[in-house]
């Protein structure tokens, strides 16, 4: 399973993060919580050597923060590879690629709120506050590592996340 990243305003100390992407493609041999992961990581291209390092330390966990609970589940890394990254919004699509690798496009479900609201209040832990439930469009693929997948017509999901870490 892939997680996609888009940072639209982000800090870490006093290095600016703001625009960059960062994916996580994540095997798992069985349940999720059995653990013995297998974690590839891809940051932007665009990144430099100080954003580099920052996005390193944050999405594996090492600087505590939402991620750091994920962290004793990965039994092997596979290494972080810097790649261009491109990431849209079209409306309440989603979509990332990382050209040769990965792509991914999901659509929310519909939902039958009276107001149209999609977003529902779950307790995932990459974002705890709401989360979109979505569908992977048809071409939703991964190749990298000797691993491959098609999430065509999948289960996904899609939110905004706010993460800090005050320690």
């Amino acid at each position: 399973m892939p997680l996609i990243f888009h940072i639209e305003s982000g800090r870490y100390g006093g290095i600016v993060l703001d625009g960059l992407n960062v994916a996580l493609a994540i095997h798992t041999p069985g349940p999720m919580a059995e653990g013995n992961w297998s974690v590839a990581a891809y940051i932007d291209q665009r990144a430099d050597d100080k954003q580099t390092e920052a996005l390193g330390a944050i999405f594996t966990g090492a600087v505590g923060g939402p991620m750091a609970a994920l962290a004793p589940l990965i039994g092997k890394n596979l290494g972080v590879r810097k790649v261009p990254i491109t990431f849209r919004i079209e409306g309440k699509k989603r979509s990332a690629e990382i050209p040769g690798i990965l792509h991914m496009s999901v659509d929310p479900l519909p939902t039958a709120h009276p107001s149209g609201e999609m977003w529902a209040n779950t307790g995932h832990p990459v974002s705890p506050e709401k989360l979109a439930f979505a569908v992977g469009a048809p071409g939703n693929t991964f190749s990298d590592h000797g691993m491959r997948w098609d999430n065509s017509g999948k289960n996904g999901h899609y939110a905004p996340i706010r993460w800090s870490n005050q320690s």
